[in-house]
């Protein structure tokens, strides 16, 4: 995939404006920081696109099921 797409875009856009914000203070944990912004709504998207079924939503995403659940806990998301 070699076109930028407007989520890559957005990214971009968020992480400039976040290192331009930190007007000289040192970054701390800029992974996590993204992995956790752009995680939670994802799970949230899927799930609502599996109607909650967990074994098509792990499906979707390309990840095991038992994965899934271990993300869907860490977010606040099982049983929801």
């Amino acid at each position: 995939m070699s076109k930028t797409t407007s989520l890559d875009e957005a990214v971009t856009r968020s992480l400039e404006r976040y290192f331009r914000d930190l007007d000289g203070a040192a970054p701390y944990a800029v992974y996590e920081m993204v992995i956790q912004a752009v995680e939670r709504p994802m799970l949230e998207v899927v799930m609502k696109q599996a109607q909650g079924n967990q074994l098509r939503a792990s499906a979707m995403l390309g990840i095991n099921r038992n994965t899934l659940r271990k993300k869907l806990q860490l977010h606040g998301l099982l049983g929801r």
